[in-house]
């Protein structure tokens, strides 16, 4: 678990780093979180077009690019004004 912490906390901050919007998750939590659920889209999209086995996860670069795109489905919501900012 804490191995999934640490990974996504990376993976999380590489994304904020890579993603040139204004409106970007400030802090440790939602860093983390950005990456876990980046490596959750990773895995559901690497098993539906069967590049991972149902019973494996996405690595790290692939949590990374999931993480990107998470952060990418943020801020058009947020550009949006969808979400109060």
């Amino acid at each position: 678990m804490l191995w999934i912490i640490v990974i996504g906390f990376v993976a999380g901050i590489l994304a904020r780093l890579l993603s040139s919007a204004p409106n970007k998750p400030v802090g440790f939590l939602l860093t983390t979180a950005l990456g876990i659920v980046g490596a959750f889209v990773a895995t559901f999209i690497g098993q539906a077009v069967e590049w991972y086995r149902p019973d494996q996860g996405a690595g790290f670069i692939a949590a990374t690019l999931g993480a990107v795109v998470v952060l990418f489905v943020w801020n058009r919501v947020a550009a949006s004004r969808r979400l109060p900012m």
